[in-house]
């Protein structure tokens, strides 16, 4: 049996695609149930996070598995395999291993070294034991990769490449200012009584907010976390628990507003916001003006100064087409005079030419902007008037009154409320983007060898645990004989008394173990290298060991980790 691991993450899939893909908790356990119970596969684990939605599987077949588990998560999330497909990536045996431990370790987050993904690991081992799904392998991998994880936490600064997505999300709606000033008496409202919504309130309680709100369809979760944020002397802030209709009413409140639910569909549309502060709903109401209309029509809404040129007899705004010219559409002049466009014809003729102007141009130099006269006088069929780059009118946006942080997957809060005047929102695919650019620690070279020893070490281990139950059944075998042989001896002499049996028994079991000893020790570090698997079906075929019997003891130990497991998640 091999692991496989098959999945999708922020950095393999537009936040579109996982957002439409990510999977409920009812989902994950139906996932868990139907991997099991498909051919290829005898243990399954879900790691589903906000970010990234994988399948970890112990497989016999390679091919088999990647097409049965690709197929599983199309299924399960209700996104189409041919869509799918392209943005899913694969691993195998020690690359999945060394991907799982990268993952605890935080370096395959979005914040990287961010620590939450350790209790979301945790999370998924858990439910996977709950429901019978995760054999040896998995239990050993996961718990494996929450030790490797606390390693690179305690042993490296890896915590200064980042921090939680929480914290990452406050620092962009912040905008550069510091969080505790930016925070500093704001009244905040959390969505949401999760784990992520859970740490979003405590870190706005300590960044100074003066009042958090909690919203939560589940009332005891939500008055649970307002007071262990009163109990806490970490801060002075004023908690408070409100039912999920309350929201509308908390939204004209608060200055800060945090969302991150189990919900399918939007918390927050952009009509709530905007009628929660006043504000106009409709596309271009952050001030930025339409596109659409004539360019006449464009002109009359620029102001008196953009788009014309200098003494131009007729004040029209130019329709931008290749770098350095634009031309004017029919529909900018139409029903105009003829005697009004001979006018402009004549002034563009006959325009003064800067001093010192050369006439003729060098075509290498000017080869662009060639091309570009070239391929605009093919398209419309003269050749276009050369004129200045259009400016264009930006209308200053307001300063934000209020801060949207959205970190649900999929999203809480409607995209379209960043066209709110006043109103600014960070959610999943921002934190994306700018976390692409965000400086990584020189911890993450020594975060990367750990994982590097680590994956090293699990393959070993792995690999001379496969040979166990082989040395197992040799033993036996040979304490078999051992006993079949005292019987015999007893039986031609039966005078012997207790203590020369006794000392019989003990020596041929001296001679048997100590001929064992060496061949089990070294067939054990051989069994560990690379490729040393093919050992244990060696000491099979030499000694005639039963299959049945091997297996058998293979049964036994994996009923013994799975019951340590469940007791240590």
């Amino acid at each position: 049996m091999s692991l496989l691991v098959v999945g999708l993450s922020h950095r393999s899939a537009p936040v579109s695609v996982l957002e439409r893909a990510a999977l409920h908790v009812d989902a994950q356990v139906k996932l868990l149930q139907d991997t099991v119970a498909a051919e290829p596969a005898t243990e399954a684990a879900v790691l589903a996070t906000c970010n990234r939605i994988e399948l970890y599987a112990d497989v016999d077949k390679f091919h088999a598995g990647v097409a049965e588990l690709s197929t599983l998560l199309a299924q399960h999330s209700g996104v189409g395999l041919d869509e799918l497909t392209p943005y899913l990536y694969v691993h195998y045996e020690d690359r999945a291993v060394h991907h799982l431990f990268s993952v605890a370790c935080g370096l395959d987050s979005m914040v990287v070294g961010e620590g939450q993904i350790l209790g979301q690991i945790k999370d998924s081992l858990a439910r996977a034991q709950e429901l019978h799904t995760a054999g040896r392998l998995l239990n050993d991998l996961f718990q494996q990769a929450l030790r490797v994880g606390k390693r690179a936490h305690s042993e490296t600064g890896i915590d200064r490449a980042g921090q939680s997505l929480v914290t990452f999300g406050l620092e962009q709606l912040a905008s550069g200012t510091a969080v505790q000033d930016w925070a500093a008496g704001k009244k905040a409202l959390v969505i949401g009584a999760g784990s992520m919504s859970s740490l979003a309130a405590a870190t706005l309680a300590r960044a100074g907010v003066s009042e958090v709100v909690i919203a939560n369809r589940t009332a005891e979760r939500a008055e649970r976390l307002a007071e262990i944020l009163n109990d806490s002397g970490d801060s002075d802030v004023v908690a408070r628990a409100v039912p999920m209709d309350s929201v509308p009413d908390e939204l004209t409140r608060a200055d800060v507003v945090v969302s991150c639910t189990g919900a399918t569909g939007l918390v927050l549309t952009a009509e709530a916001v905007a009628a929660g502060r006043g504000l106009d709903a409709q596309p271009g109401a952050d001030g930025v003006p339409s596109r659409s209309g004539s360019g006449a029509a464009q002109a009359a809404r620029l102001p008196a100064d953009r788009g014309t040129e200098e003494n131009c007899p007729l004040d029209l705004a130019p329709v931008p087409s290749t770098a350095g010219f634009s031309v004017l559409g029919e529909a900018a002049v139409a029903g105009m005079a003829a005697s009004e466009l001979e006018q402009h014809a004549a002034w563009v003729d006959n325009a003064p030419r800067p001093q010192g102007a050369v006439a003729l141009v060098d075509p290498l130099a000017e080869a662009d902007a060639i091309a570009a006269l070239a391929a605009t006088a093919a398209l419309i069929g003269r050749v276009p008037e050369r004129r200045k780059p259009e400016p264009v009118a930006e209308i200053p946006r307001p300063a934000p009154s209020l801060f949207l942080l959205d970190l649900a997957m999929p999203r809480d809060i409607d995209a379209a409320v960043h066209r709110l005047a006043g109103v600014r929102l960070v959610d999943i695919e921002s934190l994306a983007e700018a976390s692409a650019d965000a400086p990584k620690a020189a911890d993450v070279d020594q975060v990367r060898r750990i994982v590097a020893d680590e994956v090293a070490a699990f393959g070993a281990a792995l690999r001379a645990a496969h040979i166990t139950p082989t040395v197992v059944a040799l033993r036996t075998m040979a304490a078999d004989v051992v006993a079949g042989e005292i019987a015999r001896l007893d039986g031609r002499l039966p005078g012997l008394d207790d203590k020369q049996r006794s000392e019989i028994t003990q020596t041929v079991r001296r001679v048997v173990d100590k001929l064992l000893h060496a061949p089990t020790v070294r067939v054990k570090q051989l069994a560990a290298e690379p490729g040393g698997a093919g050992y244990a079906d060696a000491l099979r075929t030499l000694f005639d060991l039963d299959p049945e019997t091997v297996a058998a003891v293979s049964r036994a130990e994996d009923s013994t980790t799975d019951e340590e497991g469940r007791g240590s998640a």
